[in-house]
């Protein structure tokens, strides 16, 4: 079998310690722990780094923050190791740059997808966000839509003949059944998944990981 080292993996919301040694076991390169209170995924500071701490080197952990004040950044990194800031809200880039300042660590900033009108934003964050994020733009008739993690994906043939200077990630809807297809068509280097490695909102599922990371270095 020859495995496709090229495209890495991010599975993020992990919140058990079996799910993350599952997917530090099956490859991933980055694993996310969320810290927003209305997200079925969310941790707390002292929560999360039972997580973190068991996380080997050479693996990224990733902090999700939507539009956070200094406190509350300050308060998970008190008590965790992070290795980016991932921001998920509607963070300007002036804030991105305070809060790149404030941790000292690079971050990650997630754009919305709707159309390709939405990649006008890519220029306002080059030179400030090392990576970008791309997910899909929830509906505004959407009942309980969060910033992420909503299982819905977009058009990736918007990313395909894009011009993105700043590396970066797609995510939005991702699973074991289209992630070959999301990768080929849009050409991403790294993707990234959530609720379509679990069993249920907020509980990941070890097998599911398992399956995606295979099938994305297998593609």
């Amino acid at each position: 079998m020859i495995y496709n080292m090229t495209v890495e993996v991010k599975i993020c919301g992990l919140d058990r310690p079996e799910t993350v040694d599952g997917a530090v076991n099956a490859g991933a390169e980055m694993l996310g722990f969320v810290f927003y209170p209305p997200s079925p995924r969310n941790l707390t500071a002292s929560a999360a780094s039972r997580l973190t701490n068991r996380v080997p080197a050479g693996v990224k952990r990733v902090g999700l923050f939507v539009d956070p004040t200094d406190e509350m950044i300050t308060t998970v990194l008190n008590q965790n190791v992070l290795d980016l800031i991932q921001l998920h809200g509607n963070e300007p880039p002036e804030r991105v740059a305070e809060i790149k300042d404030i941790t000292s660590l690079k971050v990650i900033k997630v754009l919305k997808v709707a159309d390709i009108q939405d990649l006008k934003y890519v220029s306002l964050y080059q030179g400030v966000a090392e990576w970008l994020m791309f997910d899909a733009l929830a509906p505004k008739d959407m009942k309980r839509a969060l910033p992420g993690g909503n299982a819905l994906s977009f058009d990736w043939n918007i990313l395909a003949h894009a011009n993105i200077p700043t590396p970066w990630i797609l995510a939005g809807g991702l699973n074991l059944e289209n992630v070959k297809e999301a990768m080929s068509t849009s050409g991403a280097k790294v993707v990234d998944v959530s609720s379509g490695v679990e069993k249920q909102p907020g509980v990941k599922c070890v097998e599911k990981i398992q399956s995606f990371i295979q099938a994305v270095k297998e593609a």
